[in-house]
């Protein structure tokens, strides 16, 4: 398991750069789906990492949602990150995505935030 989560954490960390890359081009040249796309799964990624650095399952299906609700549960510091304005964090990604640039925004940063926070706990 722990390895399993390093191997999360690591696909978590290219998505997030993939994200940022996108994010961070002139306005009119910003893919949605990419950002979108590479933010939700970054946050998955970081959430599963953590959990199954902790010694814990996960499964593929859970949602944004459940992963964090569990992460909360283990480590309170998780309580500092604010998903409630991530649309599709209680449904399994599909196809859909953001194309709100505020919405993009918002992914983005909670994706950010995981990052910062699982290095500041030591999980990368």
């Amino acid at each position: 398991m722990m390895e399993e989560g390093y191997n999360y954490v690591k696909k978590a960390e290219e998505n997030l750069e993939n994200a940022q890359e996108a994010l961070f081009k002139p306005q009119e040249d910003i893919v949605s789906f990419v950002v979108c796309k590479n933010s939700q799964y970054a946050i998955l990624n970081y959430l599963r990492g953590f959990l199954e650095r902790k010694g814990f399952e996960t499964h593929d299906h859970e949602t944004i949602r459940g992963l964090f609700k569990r992460c909360r549960n283990i480590e309170p510091r998780f309580n500092q990150i604010k998903i409630n304005e991530i649309d599709c964090r209680g449904k399994e990604i599909d196809d859909s995505y953001c194309l709100n640039l505020d919405k993009l925004e918002k992914c983005h940063g909670v994706a950010d935030n995981l990052d910062s926070l699982l290095r500041h706990l030591k999980i990368i």
